[in-house]
């Protein structure tokens, strides 16, 4: 049986940390020119901090990832 191979989008935008947890970065707030992001240096940086994904849509992403 040929090996999975990993999807290339979901490795960029996920990752697992050392005990299984899977964290993703917040969509459409990253520079800016964002909505409310602009002038605000406490949401520019709260924005850059990696949350955990919701349960679930883990087992379709680590699937994505070739972790099961």
């Amino acid at each position: 049986m040929p090996k999975q191979k990993t999807h290339s989008a979901t490795k960029k935008r996920f990752r697992v940390t050392g005990t299984g947890k899977l964290l993703r970065r917040r969509r459409n707030r990253t520079t800016p020119p964002g909505h409310l992001v602009k002038h605000r240096q406490a949401k520019r940086k709260r924005v850059r901090q990696a949350r955990p994904t919701a349960r679930s849509d883990q087992k379709a992403i680590k699937k994505l990832l070739g972790r099961g």
